[in-house]
């Protein structure tokens, strides 16, 4: 009987030249091409458009007629006496949206994997990503009728007839607490793909050392979940200005104003409602660059606590 060698599928070899690797692997970089265009055409090429920021834009004159403006929109943004205030809500919003957001995923995964009937599990599993089918605009509905003056859900609860809507204290809690309702069951499903790869012979091997159900969970689940824990992590961070405009638009009322203004909402007033593109740009300009500030100095941090080398 012949001796058999196992199949061994090819690799690229850093020994090879590029050409000969090119050649032997073509049907893998030929998938590229599609992808790779469709990011240039889409990602790349609108970013020569970023310039209007830097000009005076007139659609008349199209995008290198106008003058040449240099920092003016900039400074012009900084100024304005609504800044300070779309900056800290802005922040605020985005930032107690992460901390409150970010661990009730992860808790609920928990709370899952350790669910034995199937049945229930599959039943809770459906229950919780349902919301976040829901369209934005019809969740923005449902808030309304829920906190009604007149007939609304939590008014009837409390026994109260409060406009919630028009209170400025409580818009952040509103935004936060329907963002996790709508969101949280959704985010479980990459933490609950991790746990599945979890050899099962751990969980067995603890139970005969004598583990309980919590030092069970902290010992062996939370290692398991900590490098996507730290690259979802870094995601939230790098969309941190980047607050849901859809919500806030259709929950924003003139009362709520002193906590709703934010950059997102305003750079949609101005250049879409006032026509002044430059402007819009460049504060849609600033925005950006300080989110992806924000990226990369906690995607740093994250390398140097992390022993996950993804992260470096």
């Amino acid at each position: 009987m012949k001796n058999s060698k196992p199949a061994v599928m090819a690799m690229p070899s850093k020994g090879k030249p590029l050409k000969r690797q090119l050649m032997d692997h073509w049907q893998l970089y030929a998938m590229l091409v599609i992808p790779v265009l469709l990011t240039i055409i889409y990602k790349y090429i609108p970013m020569y458009g970023i310039q209007i920021a830097f000009r005076d834009y007139k659609a008349s004159k199209g995008m290198i007629g106008s003058e040449w403006v240099g920092l003016e929109w900039f400074q012009r943004f900084f100024s304005a006496p609504t800044c300070t205030r779309m900056l800290k809500n802005t922040v605020l919003l985005s930032l107690y949206s992460l901390l409150w957001s970010f661990p009730i995923p992860i808790i609920l995964a928990l709370m899952l994997n350790q669910m034995r009937f199937q049945r229930f599990k599959r039943t809770t599993q459906t229950v919780l990503y349902a919301p976040h089918f829901i369209s934005t605009m019809v969740i923005c509905g449902m808030i309304r009728i829920f906190l009604s003056p007149s007939g609304g859900l939590i008014n009837l609860i409390a026994g109260t007839s409060i406009d919630f809507l028009t209170e400025s204290a409580a818009f952040r809690t509103i935004y936060i607490a329907s963002g996790i309702w709508q969101d949280a069951g959704w985010g479980i499903i990459v933490y609950m793909a991790t746990l599945a790869n979890v050899d099962t012979s751990l969980y067995e091997a603890a139970k005969v050392d004598g583990a309980s159900l919590f030092q069970r969970i902290l010992n062996i689940d939370i290692p398991e979940l900590t490098s996507i824990m730290v690259l979802n992590l870094i995601m939230s961070a790098g969309n941190l200005m980047n607050v849901g405009f859809e919500k806030v638009w259709l929950l924003q009322t003139d009362l709520n104003k002193a906590t709703s203004d934010v950059i997102a909402v305003y750079v949609y007033q101005q250049g879409i409602e006032n026509a002044k593109y430059s402007y819009s740009t460049a504060v849609g300009l600033f925005n950006t660059v300080v989110n992806i500030i924000l990226l990369i100095v906690v995607n740093k941090i994250a390398g140097k606590i992390s022993e996950d080398t993804s992260f470096v």
